[in-house]
């Protein structure tokens, strides 16, 4: 009988064996998600990403933070703190940028999802 396997282990694996599309795979997952605020999509992303960078136990080793504290962070419905994302990507090899909005495609008077507005700022 022949196995199938889940598609997130094939990304995971696809991943692991590229490290510009594991970055290309992060830097998508933010980007869509300062679109719609999908929070539980960018953590599942998140926690893809660093099963193909070695696994939670691995980045708790490197970033000095608990094992458990640090997979329940990248589980819950909340998007972790920005320090705790950034000592994760430096821990991956990453670091937060900023970038234009133009540069994404994007412009500063885009509508986001909900009630939230991206201020239009002078060219």
């Amino acid at each position: 009988m022949r196995k199938y396997r889940k598609w997130r282990e094939i990304i995971i694996e696809q991943l692991a064996a590229d490290w510009n599309a594991a970055l290309d795979y992060i830097q998508f997952a933010i980007e869509e998600y300062q679109i719609d605020k999908d929070t539980p999509v960018l953590l599942l992303s998140l926690r893809t990403f660093i099963e193909s960078q070695g696994g939670i136990a691995e980045l708790a080793k490197k970033t000095g933070m608990n094992e458990e504290m640090l997979s329940k962070t990248l589980s819950c419905e909340k998007a972790p703190r920005i320090n705790v994302l950034a000592n994760i990507l430096t821990a991956l090899g990453c670091r937060l940028a900023i970038e234009p909005l133009k540069d994404m495609g994007m412009s500063a008077d885009m509508k986001l999802t909900g009630d939230t507005e991206i201020p239009k700022f002078a060219d």
